[in-house]
């Protein structure tokens, strides 16, 4: 596969905001070494930019980054793809809505991907971002479509854009890379002090209702329109 000439201005675009989004994961502590990635669809084509694969986070350049097809064949890049780009070229095949992949192994979030359980909602936040609980994905296997595949399961039917893949970590979707950061950062925060709430008791859950309309407001009248 080629990729025409007219593509190229809107990956040269991708590249450095994929690239500056990185810069994001570390900034709020969501990963360590070499580990998490971002990736975000090239709008109207059928192909993704992505991190490559075990290179540290200051070294990463715009340059560096890589493009895939949507069955995660490299097309452009002089590094190997990260290791989950079949998986999150699988979302992107079958979530035609999702602009953009984060997978993280942030802290208090994976503490409860390890558990295998999900993140109640006891906190307008949780309604805010992710109309209910975060839930859990199944266990699978790194390197193929297999987490792909668990994602698009757990969440096809799901207000939430985060995913508490079973022993293994975060991945979160958006509309756009930079809302699935977002919603990667949100992922942390809440499962973290949900968590510190569980030292002291039992959290109160949010009542339906008020989730809800939580989520409602949230996403259709907060912020600047």
């Amino acid at each position: 596969m080629t990729i025409l000439a007219d593509v190229q201005d809107a990956l040269r675009e991708l590249r450095h905001e994929v690239c500056a989004l990185h810069e994001q994961l570390t900034r709020y502590q969501l990963v360590v070494w070499t580990a998490g990635n971002v990736s975000a669809r090239v709008p109207g084509h059928d192909l993704l930019v992505i991190k490559p694969s075990g290179v540290a986070y200051d070294a990463l350049t715009p340059e560096n980054m890589v493009v895939c097809d949507l069955d995660g064949r490299v097309l452009e890049g002089d590094h190997a793809p990260s290791s989950d780009t079949e998986a999150q070229a699988y979302v992107y095949r079958h979530m035609p809505h999702v602009g953009g992949v984060v997978h993280t192994h942030s802290t208090y979030a994976t503490a409860w991907a390890a558990r295998g359980e999900p993140v109640p909602c006891v906190l307008t936040m949780g309604a805010d971002e992710f109309g209910g609980e975060i839930p859990v994905g199944p266990f699978a296997i790194i390197g193929d479509d297999s987490i792909g595949r668990g994602i698009v399961e757990t969440l096809q039917d799901s207000r939430s854009p985060a995913v508490l893949m079973r022993n293994h970590g975060v991945f979160t979707i958006g509309p756009t890379a930079r809302a699935a950061v977002k919603a990667a950062v949100m992922c942390e925060d809440v499962a973290r002090t949900v968590h510190v709430s569980r030292q002291l008791g039992e959290p109160i859950p949010v009542e339906p209702q008020h989730v809800d309309a939580l989520y409602e407001r949230y996403q259709n009248v907060y912020g600047q329109r």
